[in-house]
């Protein structure tokens, strides 16, 4: 009987050699596997379910809201067109009459004189007429054809600001009238006359708009 055979143990219980079964813990290998496993799924899903949070509120991968460098830009800017230059007439090719509408005398020959130093042709200058006379209240009324609605008048409204203009239909010839009211007290600067007819002449482009916003 060997040494390692309990007392009271024999025959077919009996152990012998000089090996001995050894006791060890069961492998945990395939348990950690798997949890290793659900870990990795558990955060895919996460990080999955945040990207499709973000598209959401970003407008996802719209190839329109990406911009050259590859990064999301929120409008699309469109520049805006510039208007094409307008062809105004030179004041040398306007003849203005230059009439008188307030109780103030002189001012019509004053005025007059100002705008033939800044190249106007000078045509009547006398008193208005019973329509206009003592009746216009503002700075004055620029009055003409009408063809010179978008010709002659805007030229010669850059010499005096905030005058009214009319037209009359039935008004023959190129001459306009400057009617003075009670309202005026010099023409327009000529340096300011000059941007105004400036930006006359070019208008500047409309502000970018933005697409998509």
């Amino acid at each position: 009987m060997s040494m390692l055979t309990p007392p009271g143990m024999g025959g077919q219980y009996r152990i012998t050699g000089d090996r001995y079964p050894r006791m060890r813990r069961p492998r945990r290998r395939g348990r950690l596997v798997v949890l290793t496993v659900a870990s990795v799924a558990v955060l895919g899903g996460a990080g999955w379910g945040t990207l499709q949070l973000i598209d959401v509120f970003t407008g996802g991968d719209d190839p329109a809201s990406v911009s050259a460098t590859g990064t999301k830009a929120s409008c699309a800017v469109r520049a805006s067109p510039a208007a094409a230059p307008k062809a105004l007439p030179e004041p040398g090719t306007i003849t203005v009459n230059v009439l008188n509408a307030t109780t103030r005398g002189g001012l019509a020959q004053k005025t007059a004189d100002e705008l033939k130093k800044r190249g106007f042709r000078i045509g009547e200058v006398a008193n208005a007429s019973e329509d206009y006379d003592k009746k216009v209240k503002g700075t004055g009324v620029l009055l003409g054809p009408a063809s010179a609605l978008d010709t002659s008048l805007p030229v010669l409204g850059a010499q005096l600001a905030g005058a009214e203009r009319r037209t009359d239909a039935a008004r023959k010839g190129n001459e306009v009238d400057l009617i003075i009211g009670d309202g005026f007290r010099s023409l327009t600067k000529k340096a300011d006359a000059d941007r105004a007819l400036a930006a006359l002449a070019e208008p500047e482009p409309a502000p970018a708009s933005k697409k998509g916003c």
